[in-house]
């Protein structure tokens, strides 16, 4: 009897001759569905982290923004200097009463507080931007000049003329009349790029859009110090979107 079970056996395995091949095959694709597997963690791992390390960086850059604008504000608090934050922690805005041009003129009031003032405002700038090489975090930093709507003539270039050169004439006292180094025109950004960079907006960036009375006009016409952080490039995105 158990000579005829063993030649049975043997009869079953010679008719089935790709039975062991078969076997191993679905061993084979096992083993690849488990490698493939394990490299796709990775990658969504390695995507994610990309991802996070992004975040962070643009966390930092915020985080190193917002403590340059309430540093100053408290530098110059201490001097009695009044000074605004807005637009969500990206603005420090200088405003009218604080700092405020003739008519039509772009050349800073000469008399002692105003200048005194106008130095104090690029000293406690620089000041925050230096403190713990903050700068590394900044893109570009805009001292930008503003006017109301009131249409004017000013060496023909009217209102954004005007903007513009106020603009000018604060950062051209920075230059001269304060004592730090490197000067803010030597500063650089991440990039290797000068940091700061003046313009002028006329009436375009009101405030106030309604300007019906001295009061609403008076706050439009002001100087904004705009602040603009390093954000991680569009090719960072697309490699950890391509992961």
């Amino acid at each position: 009897m158990d000579r005829f079970l063993s030649r049975g056996s043997a009869k079953v395995d010679e008719e089935n001759p790709y039975w062991m091949s078969f076997s191993d095959l679905m061993s084979g694709l096992l083993v690849i569905f488990i490698l493939a597997a394990v490299a796709l963690i990775i990658e969504l791992t390695q995507k994610s982290q990309n991802i996070d390390a992004s975040i962070a960086e643009f966390k930092k850059a915020e985080e190193a923004r917002s403590s340059i604008l309430f540093d100053i504000k408290e530098e110059l608090a201490k001097q009695n200097i009044h000074v605004e934050i807005v637009e969500n922690d990206t603005v420090l805005r200088i405003p009218e009463g604080t700092l405020s041009f003739e008519s039509a003129k772009d050349t800073l009031p000469q008399d002692e507080t105003t200048q005194l003032e106008v130095r104090a405002i690029g000293m406690a700038l620089h000041k925050a931007i230096t403190t713990n090489e903050r700068w590394k975090y900044l893109d570009t930093v805009f001292v930008e000049g503003h006017t109301d709507s009131v249409g004017i003539w000013y060496r023909g270039k009217g209102n954004w003329g005007l903007s513009a050169d106020r603009a000018v004439s604060i950062w051209k006292l920075w230059q001269t009349e304060i004592p730090v180094e490197p000067k803010l025109i030597e500063l650089k950004n991440f990039n290797d790029q000068l940091l700061f960079s003046v313009s002028g907006y006329a009436d375009t960036r009101r405030v106030d859009l309604t300007e019906e009375t001295e009061e609403q006009r008076a706050k439009n016409r002001r100087i904004d110090i705009r602040f603009t952080v390093k954000k991680p490039k569009i090719e960072d995105y697309e490699k950890a979107k391509d992961v």
